[in-house]
């Protein structure tokens, strides 16, 4: 029993991670901010259940950026900036997504939307100077 405990503690800390921070984080960010903690956490753990949280729909993955997945907690429709230099990711919530968009999305496929993202991608402003 303590066993499960200990298995739901961890995907409990490693959800909780994610939804709150604002950073975008990667697999080994979570497991470099949970380790302290959690003594017996392993990064394969960490793996696993970030792909199970995007399967579930938990989070959503912004895909690789710099050669590493980028998962964020708010799973609400919203748009990103991605540096390609620096590799910051940053949400863009004074920009809503048209739902025009969506329905021209749907009536071109022929089927239903569930999700989608928008991610503009750049320079910033740190890396532009």
């Amino acid at each position: 029993m303590e066993q499960k405990n200990k298995r739901f503690k961890k995907r409990d800390a490693i959800l909780d991670c994610v939804r709150e921070t604002k950073v975008h984080p990667s697999a080994d960010w979570v497991y470099a901010r949970l380790k302290p903690d959690i003594s017996d956490l392993s990064l394969g753990t960490v793996y696993r259940n970030l792909a199970l949280f995007k399967e579930q729909g938990l989070i959503t993955s912004l895909g690789t950026v710099k050669g590493v997945e980028r998962f964020d907690g708010n799973t609400d429709p919203h748009v990103h900036f991605i540096c390609c230099d620096c590799g910051a990711v940053d949400d863009l919530m004074e920009i809503q997504l048209p739902t025009e968009l969506t329905c021209a999305a749907a009536a071109s496929c022929g089927g239903s939307i569930q999700s989608s993202q928008l991610i503009f991608t750049g320079k910033c402003r740190k890396c532009q100077n």
